[in-house]
């Protein structure tokens, strides 16, 4: 009889330990990968008075592809040509991203960005799929939008113009989820340092050019590296880690918790806290983030469920 109870007791113990590691530890890593990259464009702001938006930018994206072309090793790679503008427009988006983000950050909250920008990826989801329920969650982003831009208020409020920034960032991380999908199916992380080191090329003369031998020296190259590894190369490992162990909804979800990591960051390190009205904004769009992504049950997701 004790044989029998140590017997149901190790199975249980077995079937525990497979189910933390399959998914406490990716959701763990992907946790941990948004607070990562939150850190960063925190370090990142602290850095824009040395040399500004441009200068973080080829900062983050020259060290960052440098870092991902020594990981993956993406040289053994072939892209047909029909893969190559996808590519093309893959970096592009990439850099205009991290671009148009950083300028943003110049006079908006980090929480009020991050939203923002957020609106991009929750556009894509809002637009595969087309159910009575999603213009709930639409409504519920329009809320968030409203409350966070100074739309209906007189004077003050957030800076219009940073404001467009986020926004414009927002559809590049849009393109950069459809062009990423359509460059990672065939190709993988290979496809992520290629297209890191494209969007270098486009997009680090602007901060050389303005900057100059500035972005070498003592004062800015150790935060430029840390603001690498901390936006690029530790949120692409760990994401990896996630999307390949998590069924899509679930990932989905939890990157919908984003812009409130972007908020706490921005209170913890920069000392950036939002008034009622926007916190109510943000709380909106992460809600509209999360119904959104759980609305959509398409068959994939059903089999990885049942998995």
């Amino acid at each position: 009889m004790q044989k029998e109870v140590e017997a149901i007791l190790n199975h249980i113990k077995r079937i525990t330990q497979l189910r933390v590691s399959k998914f406490v530890l990716p959701i763990g890593a992907l946790l941990i990968a948004m607070i990562s990259l939150q850190s960063g464009a925190s370090l990142a702001k602290g850095l824009f008075p040395l040399v500004g938006a441009p200068g973080v930018t080829s900062l983050r994206l020259g060290i960052g592809a440098f870092i991902l072309l020594f990981i993956f090793k993406p040289w053994r790679i072939r892209f047909p040509r029909g893969d190559r503008m996808a590519l093309f427009l893959y970096a592009f988006a990439l850099g205009g991203m991290n671009f148009l983000f950083y300028f943003s950050l110049k006079k908006l909250p980090l929480g009020v960005a991050v939203a923002l920008e957020f609106t991009g990826p929750l556009a894509v989801v809002m637009f595969s799929s087309r159910r009575i329920v999603d213009f709930v969650w639409l409504g519920f982003a329009i809320l968030g939008l409203w409350l966070l831009l100074p739309l209906h208020q007189k004077t003050g409020g957030v800076d219009l113009f940073s404001a467009a920034c986020a926004l414009a960032a927002g559809a590049c991380w849009a393109l950069y989820i459809i062009f990423g999908q359509k460059t990672g199916v065939h190709h993988g992380p290979g496809a992520v340092s290629v297209g890191s080191l494209i969007a270098a090329c486009l997009f680090c003369p602007i901060g050389i050019i303005d900057n100059g031998m500035a972005l070498c020296s003592s004062e800015v190259l150790p935060f430029g590296i840390a603001i690498a590894i901390l936006s690029s190369v530790v949120p692409f490992s760990l994401e990896m880690v996630a999307l390949t162990r998590l069924p899509a909804r679930t990932f989905g979800t939890l990157m919908s918790l984003e812009p409130a990591f972007g908020a706490l960051s921005g209170v913890v390190f920069l000392n950036e806290y939002l008034t009622g009205v926007q916190w109510f904004g943000l709380a909106a769009i992460i809600c509209a983030s999360i119904g959104a992504t759980l609305s959509i049950k398409p068959k994939v997701e059903l089999q990885e469920l049942n998995s």
